[in-house]
């Protein structure tokens, strides 16, 4: 016995199958409304007090946002042509294998915990246990060498981001220190 719900309806099928082949018009609308967020973005920048030459704050989103709209526009044609990504071969991962949701767990709560702590307890610190958890997901069972790495590489992080580039970081706690 066959319900209403049971007959697929005219074109449903098709559109369905259409929608399908053509997939990737989705990661051209994604571009395209990444494009125009940040190209209004830039056009509504405040830029009065930066502004010291021809090359200021905008002119960097400006060509990024005009770059994603220049490649929606060239992958959603080729798309509409005919063109399809390649597939995955699986040169060097097995695609039978399912996904290692622990390691993708393990990243963003580091993430997530680095991102909560940094205000608290300063970069230096947070981004020592950010690569630290990271090198720990990722499969490092160092516990000798890990900390010490980390902790270069955040001070160095700091150091050239803060000293070196103008850009200023939380310090936290070791703010007098460095």
């Amino acid at each position: 016995m066959t319900t209403q719900t049971d007959i697929p309806r005219a074109g449903t099928t098709e559109r369905r199958s259409w929608l399908r082949d053509h997939s990737e018009l989705g990661v051209s609308t994604l571009l395209l409304v990444l494009g125009v967020l940040v190209l209004t973005d830039a056009l509504t920048m405040d830029v009065d007090l930066t502004q010291r030459g021809p090359v200021g704050p905008r002119t960097v989103p400006l060509v990024v946002g005009a770059g994603l709209l220049v490649v929606a526009a060239l992958l959603a044609v080729d798309v509409l042509r005919g063109g399809r990504g390649q597939a995955e071969t699986g040169e060097d991962i097995d695609l039978s294998e399912p996904a290692d949701w622990r390691t993708v767990l393990l990243l963003a709560g580091v993430f997530l915990g680095a991102a909560v702590l940094i205000d608290p307890l300063g970069f230096p610190v947070a981004g020592a246990l950010l690569f630290w958890g990271a090198a720990y997901a990722l499969g490092s069972r160092r516990a000798d060498r890990d900390p010490l790495i980390a902790a270069v590489v955040s001070l160095v992080t700091y150091v050239v981001f803060n000293n070196l580039l103008g850009v200023p970081l939380p310090g936290g706690p070791l703010m007098g220190v460095l």
